[in-house]
């Protein structure tokens, strides 16, 4: 009977534990992404913030970095965030 109680305790810790990896991996939040530039017409690795637009919907809402801008600002007009 303690050994069934005792599966039974981690089994759940382990669920709680798969779902709580799987929220921080793929959930809201920053997250690197590649997408074709469109001002420059060549592959740029961005890093773009996400968040839950609606329940169960992820959306991208702005752009932080963008490896053709290394250590500056992203100062152009982010029509990559359609791309996203």
């Amino acid at each position: 009977m303690n050994n069934m109680i005792l599966l039974e305790i981690v089994g759940v810790l382990a669920a709680w534990t798969v779902a709580g990896y799987a929220i921080w991996r793929w959930g809201p939040g920053t997250r690197r992404r590649s997408v074709r530039c469109p001002e420059k017409k060549i592959r740029a690795v961005v890093m773009a913030n996400q968040s839950e637009a609606e329940f169960g919907c992820l959306r991208v809402t702005d752009i932080s970095a963008c490896s053709l801008l290394p250590g500056a600002p992203v100062t152009c007009d982010k029509e990559c965030l359609v791309r996203l």
